[in-house]
């Protein structure tokens, strides 16, 4: 009831926004040409990231931008495919009528604006090391969202099998980096091994990752960078869009299926979404893993305004996945068997009911987002709600572990006017958090209470071809822990810790000409312990160890600076990166051969503790295109990491990779977008890996290709696609895998789990109007 409640309110406020707010308004027109021979452009797309307003050309490559505020300056850029993206800060208190040039390009044109950092910009005024993946990158085939980032170089995952994968970004993972959804931070379960990130792998047309710290913006937990998920853009006005989205993945018979549909009449603007994903076990080279098959369900939607005072947008979601696990049990022939003894056959692997032990796993979140616009300058305020429960089910419906964690948001900016140059930023942020055990069998974490509050100035200066910027935040966090008794004994005791910080950042880039450009970042950034690091006093489930906290932990303090040069030329672009990032009291935990035995089974003791830690490394792209019809895209991305205490390398480190695609992509008359390719993934073996509790990984190469192109049925547009991943079903495990040997169970390191096998999926992705 409160959460209808809260949502009528959240309603009610922002269909009242549209009086509260109203100001002067504008309509803008223009034209978009190509700059060669000075043509129309038909269908390309304009769009104002800070006002969330959109349009598209019309026939004549014209479009009209209605309802705008009467003053104030934006970034506006638009798309058209087979040009360069063009973007321009407009003046809207003297802008009556824009032209838009936009150049052709034989490279793919690049998705440039940067939102997810402070100041919404373009690539290359932005000194943040920044990767954007667009609609058609997102549709390529993927388990779930994290899976689809692994093309950036410097992202990579941490999996168990399909269904589950954490982020990682230079190394760095967990509760050290920071996903954005709807604009506020995603809070669940981020601390554990085999929790991933419960979000619709299809609901954006567009993610951000920032690679680096960025706690200027985000506070505590941005150490490694940002994962920024934008909702997709609002329909055009008068308009109703939607797409349909369909695939089916031989591996695992895991079939995904998607629909969405959009609209805006007179700024007021709409969404709704759909999706279900369902698969059975996962495959390996050597047959299939019992019970690794999950089930998804995730429905969306959004509701607000976009009118001369700003914008106002209400958003709403619910994810539920149940993910099924399995804990090895091998007969004589070392073959995977039921805890009985009996052998699975193929109906059991192929079975879409999960087995128990399984996860239960749902978040519901609410997300108000605003820009107003205020005087000279603007505002945006975020607000959300979130509830995440995690049911452990171990022999039936009733969770053996069942965490409850509800959060409270609030993120506040104010843009000052610009002036000589200057871009000044004022935030608040302040977050509340209650995490409840609601089972009465296993404990792994307490009760706990949190507290966040952060305050930061950032001023931003553009002159010539430079742009220099400078920041700082103070951050406050306070954890209290409850105490917990069972059958008179402590499991929990009471705590409570306080943490402040204050962090710094400096960014410069300079644009050599318009091929050749340079960006550098130095600064500081904090992490408080989580109350999982600060407590824990259970066995983990899903992770085969038991694990113990430390509330004597102190808050990790790093010290980071990185540099990049990037090059786009008609032919060739490229970009090369390199970072160094030193951490002090860098949380983790470890076994030093210690067990106990809990539940009747005997496990390893992990216990919590801290050392300094360093990592560096570096990233590449290039990408060639010598005629238009051939694409040959590589990425490199390397990260060392020592643990400078203990003079010997750090856990769960990604190993080296190396990405190179061949893409043919031919004019074939009654199709547009048609493609070829041939692509090879490679990992470096790691033997960087610390001895007392991991084992090492060898390297492997993945031979992967796929074809596609767009079908016009009429004038409905149909893409279809096929790709195959692992073509010739090698045997592998990945550095970062929870099933590489070892990783089960410490006294038997040959027990492994390679990951998957041959893959071959068929897509189907169909944007269509409704209404026009």
């Amino acid at each position: 009831m409160k959460k209808l409640q809260l949502i009528g309110l959240v309603i009610l406020y922002t269909l009242l926004s549209n009086t509260a707010f109203a100001i002067a308004l504008k309509d803008i027109k223009g034209k978009v040409i190509d700059a060669s021979n000075k043509q129309t452009l038909p269908g390309a797309t304009i769009f104002i990231p800070d006002l969330k307003v959109s349009a598209v050309t019309n026939n004549d490559g014209e479009f009209s931008l209605n309802n705008l505020p009467s003053k104030g300056s934006y970034l506006v850029e638009v798309h058209y495919v087979g040009y360069k993206t063009a973007t321009q800060i407009v003046n809207f208190a003297s802008a009556n009528t824009l032209e838009f040039s936009l150049q052709p390009t034989a490279i793919e044109t690049k998705e440039i604006v940067i939102t997810g950092s402070i100041i919404s910009s373009t690539s290359k005024r932005n000194s943040a090391s920044s990767a954007v993946l667009g609609k058609d990158q997102l549709l390529a085939p993927s388990t779930n969202l994290i899976d689809a980032l692994t093309k950036i170089p410097g992202v990579s995952q941490i999996t168990t099998g399909p269904s589950i994968s954490k982020p990682v970004i230079r190394g760095l993972g967990y509760n050290r980096i920071v996903t954005l959804d709807d604009g506020i931070k995603q809070q669940g379960q981020q601390w554990g091994d085999e929790h991933g990130i419960e979000i619709d792998q299809f609901k954006s047309d567009r993610i951000e990752v920032l690679r680096g710290a960025a706690s200027l913006m985000y506070g505590s937990d941005a150490l490694g960078g940002v994962i920024n998920i934008l909702e997709p853009s609002t329909a055009p006005e008068g308009q109703v869009k939607g797409e349909f989205i369909t695939n089916y993945s031989t591996n695992n018979g895991l079939t995904a299926n998607s629909l969405m549909l959009n609209g805006n009449e007179n700024g007021f603007v709409w969404r709704a979404r759909g999706t279900y994903k369902n698969a059975y076990s996962f495959k390996t080279p050597t047959g299939y893993f019992p019970n690794s098959g999950f089930n998804e369900t995730d429905l969306s939607g959004m509701v607000g305004l976009n009118k001369s005072w700003g914008y106002s947008h209400l958003n709403v979601s619910s994810f539920r996945n149940n993910i099924g696990f399995y804990e090895p049990t091998l007969d004589a022939n070392d073959n995977f068997v039921k805890e009985d003894g009996e052998a699975f056959i193929t109906s059991d692997y192929k079975n879409r009911d999960l087995d128990y032990p399984r996860q239960d796993i749902r978040h519901f979140k609410i997300a108000l987002n605003n820009n107003f616009i205020l005087g000279n300058g603007n505002l945006k305020a975020d607000f959300g709600y979130q509830q995440n429960q995690r049911r452990e089910l171990e022999d039936g419906p009733e969770p053996a572990l069942f965490f409850d964690f509800k959060t409270y948001t609030a993120d506040l900016k104010y843009y000052l006017h610009e002036t000589n140059g200057w871009q000044p930023v004022i935030g608040l942020s302040a977050d509340a958090g209650r995490s409840e055990n609601k089972a009465n069998d296993e404990f792994l974490i307490p009760n706990y209470n949190t507290y966040g509050i952060g305050v930061f100035a950032f001023a931003k200066k553009n002159w010539e071809k430079n742009t220099f910027s400078i920041g700082a935040r103070y951050d406050f966090r306070k954890n209290n822990g409850k105490q917990l008794f069972v059958d008179d004994e402590e499991v929990f005791a009471p705590f409570q810790n306080k943490f402040s910080n204050v962090s710094g950042a400096l960014g410069f880039t300079h644009q050599f000409n318009e091929e050749w450009n340079f960006k550098a970042n130095a600064g500081s950034a904090f992490r408080a312990p989580n109350p999982a690091e600060l407590a824990s006093n259970g066995v983990h489930e899903g992770t085969f160890r038991y694990e113990i906290g430390n509330t004597n932990l102190s808050p990790e303090r790093s010290y980071q600076i990185d540099a990049a040069l990037e090059y786009e030329g008609k032919i060739v672009s490229a970009s090369a990166s390199i970072y160094n990032n030193y951490i002090h009291n860098f949380i983790y935990a470890s076994n030093n051969g210690e067990t106990i035995t809990a539940e009747g089974d005997e496990y390893p003791v992990y216990r919590y503790g801290q050392v300094n830690a360093n990592l560096y490394g570096a990233e590449a792209t290039l990408t060639i295109h010598p005629v238009p019809f051939i694409h040959f895209e590589n990425t490199f991305g390397y990260v060392h990491a020592q643990n400078t205490s203990l003079n010997r390398p750090l856990a769960f480190i990604p190993a080296g990779t190396l990405r190179n695609e061949l893409r043919f992509e031919p004019k074939i008359k009654g199709t547009n977008d048609a493609y070829l390719s041939v692509g090879i993934n490679s990992a470096f073996k790691q033997t960087r890996v610390d001895q007392v509790f991991e084992t090492p990984t060898s390297g492997y190469t993945l031979l992967n290709a796929g074809i596609g192109a767009t079908f016009n049925l009429g004038k409905q547009p149909v893409k279809l696609s096929v790709s195959a991943n692992n073509l010739l079903d090698q045997k592998y495990y990945d550095a970062l895998s929870r099933f590489k040997p070892g990783r089960f169970d410490s006294e038997n390191p040959n027990l492994g789990v390679y990951n998957a096998g041959r893959n071959i999926t068929f897509g189907l992705y169909v944007p269509f109007t409704l209404a026009k």
